[in-house]
């Protein structure tokens, strides 16, 4: 039996260089094999363009196994596409049908500019995680690790905040393009533990200075990050930051 195939037109953003105005380029895509990834989909293109002799399409991926958080792209409107919590890298073109068109963008965001077509500059949550500083607790060895007094609760929501890849779905599908999902993730994952108390207070504030600084935008609390994020991160985590950071600027005061 023949492998199903389908027909794509995309519309791409080309962008030559950060200081550059971008444009939407169409290509065609034929005979694409359905099993494909969205990202296979842009290799075969880019061979197509090469063979032409024409500047391949720039997009970040490397994983591609959904969990790095590389594959930043805006696919018809959609930070990572129409599927719920998958990365761009996990889309596959089964989910598309014959003769679709097909927008592909980077993401849009002032603190993530873009570098060259798709690709943007993500470095602004690396200078948050890095505001953020380590943490000075020794846990001791493994037995003494697994002593600690955590709650079941404390450590389920945790590791659920730990899940956060970085990935900016969240600023992308925000109106405002706020960061505070992520930076709420980074927080609550470290404010839930004893591991993280002694520099909790600090954590709060330095973070949420440093997203501020970087251009990010207020949250409005209409969920489109949760909704966006491909590891389901809860908006709860940001009612989480916002009590650290109260918390924390209280304690500062006093101090």
């Amino acid at each position: 039996m023949s492998e199903e195939t389908i027909n794509l037109t995309l519309k791409v953003w080309r962008q030559k260089d950060a200081s550059s105005k971008g444009h939407f380029q169409t290509y065609k895509a034929d005979n694409i094999s359905v099993e494909m990834s969205f990202l296979e989909l842009i290799d075969v293109v880019n061979e197509d363009l090469l063979r032409n002799g024409d500047d391949p399409i720039a997009f970040d991926h490397d994983c591609r196994e959904g969990i790095c958080g590389m594959c930043s792209l805006v696919i018809n409107g959609i930070p990572h596409g129409k599927d719920q919590a998958i990365t761009t890298c996990q889309l596959h073109m089964r989910r598309f049908s014959n003769g679709e068109t097909i927008v592909i963008e980077p993401w849009r965001a002032s603190a993530f500019p873009v570098i060259k077509d798709l690709a943007t500059d993500r470095s602004a949550f690396d200078r948050i995680i890095e505001a953020g500083g380590y943490v000075s607790i020794s846990a001791g060895n493994p037995q003494d690790a697994n002593s600690l007094p955590i709650s079941k609760e404390n450590s389920d929501k945790a590791f659920d905040a730990a899940a956060c890849i970085g990935c900016g779905a969240c600023v992308a599908s925000c109106k405002n393009a706020s960061a505070m999902l992520f930076v709420s993730a980074k927080v609550s994952q470290l404010a839930l533990l004893p591991q993280g108390e002694p520099e909790r207070n600090r954590r709060a504030l330095k973070m949420v200075q440093q997203m501020d600084s970087e251009g990010f935008g207020n949250c409005t609390n209409l969920k489109e990050c949760e909704a966006a994020c491909p590891k389901e991160i809860s908006v709860e985590n940001i009612a989480r930051l916002n009590r650290e950071y109260l918390r924390a600027s209280l304690v500062s005061t006093v101090e």
